[in-house]
């Protein structure tokens, strides 16, 4: 674990820390599914958060056999959240401008590493004037494999010339968690929809109650 003083970067993911809007695709999942005749309990969504496209189609067909058609289901998916952000906005999480810029004060660098692809990312932080906030904007479609594989977490200490040793990855998700962790990143976890357990806990450089208490690992 590096020294406090060595972090010169922070990695933050998207859905469920910077924005809450982990608790959209909670709903809307298991909705989409059963619009289609699958069933699907209220938690179903909880393993597939960040979830990479390739892993992610994966796990359905082996919850649901090869012939579902996992783009059909999650373009109905994608209806449904469009909806809750025309009803509800896209909420921030508490503390998610204040803590970028306090970072950007303290002339440390910030990047997002989001599995969403890059034409929704930048269509939601303009939606919430954030599109201008991080020095590097790194999105699924820019890699080979998504969460929970290292990829997009190597790719972002690339672009911002930074070894992972020296950054912060502020994640919420265990798919999330496990792809800075691969990569090297010293891992913060704010929890959203649920807690660490004992061996995600192992992974992480801190797990903190709020994005602003970042400032305190400086």
């Amino acid at each position: 674990m590096e020294n406090k003083k060595d972090i010169k970067a922070v990695i933050f993911d998207l859905d469920g820390t910077i924005t809450d809007t982990e608790k959209y695709y909670y709903k809307a999942w298991p909705e989409a599914l059963r619009h289609f005749g699958y069933k699907a309990d209220d938690d179903f969504a909880l393993d597939f958060r960040s979830l990479g496209r390739p892993f992610v189609i994966e796990k359905f067909k082996s919850l649901y056999g090869d012939d579902f058609d996992y783009d059909k289901v999650r373009n109905y998916r994608k209806e449904l959240i469009n909806k809750m952000i025309e009803k509800d906005g896209i909420p921030l999480k508490k503390g998610a401008k204040e803590i970028l810029i306090w970072l950007k004060s303290h002339n440390i660098l910030t990047a997002l590493a989001t599995a969403n692809d890059y034409e929704r990312t930048i269509k939601h932080l303009k939606k919430i004037s954030l599109e201008n906030s991080f020095d590097k904007i790194i999105c699924a479609d820019m890699v080979k494999y998504g969460k929970p594989a290292k990829d997009i977490y190597e790719y972002a200490c690339r672009n911002l010339n930074l070894p992972p040793s020296e950054t912060f990855a502020v994640e919420d998700s265990p798919n999330g968690i496990e792809s800075a962790y691969s990569a090297g990143c010293n891992v913060i976890m704010v929890p959203d929809l649920t807690d660490p357990d004992e061996t995600l806990n192992k992974k992480l450089y801190a797990c903190l109650d709020s994005l602003l208490e970042i400032k305190t690992l400086f």
